[in-house]
């Protein structure tokens, strides 16, 4: 399939709506929020879900993808329904070893409807993934030699590129823009795309103050070099991934209800949590317009 069969098979919408939203919070300090509604591209390629995975689906030209994720990993349930919707071959290769006589959770049950095959892997195999002797013998393993490999989070230079859409559709419509990070590949993209006049705030979703060098890293794959103002702020993680708190919950439920959005916890509430307290500890001058990208909704 195409570069082109693609998009017009999944019919994303693009670009993303960006909506103002009234928020007593941010308007007593002087500043506009708004949010970038990626949730809305695709109803199963949510966010920056098709931003990453459509360039990677181009570059596998028909052949079997396979992919990384924990149990309950988003993007392997994004990856399986691609592969549903566009007719193609797809392995999850699954952190930890497999229940016997367990079912699947919910998350993995709806990768295996979707027609993606599931190969489990021990965590220190898992851990080292990315070396290629390891790798060549996973996907052994898996039956997938000559697979396209997207990796964990589906992080690589063609998904930081793909990214730079969502800060080229931004650009001119807010000076400073927010943004949950997993990888770190759709800030690294967003900042190359945003231009000159505005900066990105990422917002770790996991412990353990890695991602900076991370996403420099991807920036020098998918660019060369730097891209853009941006920095991160690790102070939002609520335990790491995965994991929330009732004061986080609570937010999110405050937000649902002043403003009628699903908000999606592990990613989302972190970042609108973190967005407004920024702000209320006078982050932003007076006349600032803030964006925050919304990445995702709850899965059903």
């Amino acid at each position: 399939m195409t570069g082109s069969d693609v998009f017009a098979a999944l019919r994303p919408r693009l670009p993303s709506p960006l909506d103002e939203v009234v928020d007593a919070r941010f308007e007593r300090h002087g500043v506009r929020l708004l949010l970038k509604r990626d949730d809305l591209i695709h109803p199963e390629l949510i966010g920056n879900k098709w931003r990453k995975l459509a360039p990677n689906l181009r570059a596998a030209a028909g052949r079997t993808v396979v992919t990384f994720g924990g149990a309950y990993s988003n993007h392997l349930r994004a990856t399986a329904a691609a592969g549903r919707l566009l007719g193609l071959d797809t392995v999850g290769v699954v952190r930890g070893e497999e229940l016997a006589g367990r079912p699947l959770n919910p998350s993995l049950a709806r990768c295996a409807d979707d027609g993606m095959r599931l190969h489990f892997v021990d965590r220190t195999t898992y851990r080292r993934k990315t070396e290629p002797d390891v790798l060549a013998a996973i996907l052994r393993a898996a039956h997938a030699e000559g697979a396209y490999v997207v990796p964990e989070g589906g992080s690589n230079a063609a998904a930081v590129r793909g990214c730079t859409a969502l800060g080229e559709e931004l650009r001119g419509h807010a000076d400073v823009v927010a943004v949950a990070c997993g990888t770190g590949g759709t800030l690294a993209g967003l900042a190359a795309g945003l231009g000159p006049h505005a900066r990105v705030i990422g917002v770790p979703v996991l412990r353990g103050g890695f991602l900076g060098e991370e996403i420099r890293a991807l920036q020098r794959r998918a660019f060369g070099g730097p891209r853009g103002d941006w920095s991160l702020d690790d102070r939002f993680h609520f335990g790491g991934y995965a994991r929330t708190t009732p004061e986080l919950d609570a937010f999110a439920e405050d937000f649902e209800d002043r403003h009628g959005l699903p908000v999606e916890r592990l990613y989302v509430a972190k970042s609108l949590y973190g967005l407004l307290t920024l702000t209320e500890e006078g982050a932003f001058a007076r006349g600032t317009t803030l964006a925050a990208v919304v990445t995702g909704r709850p899965f059903p």
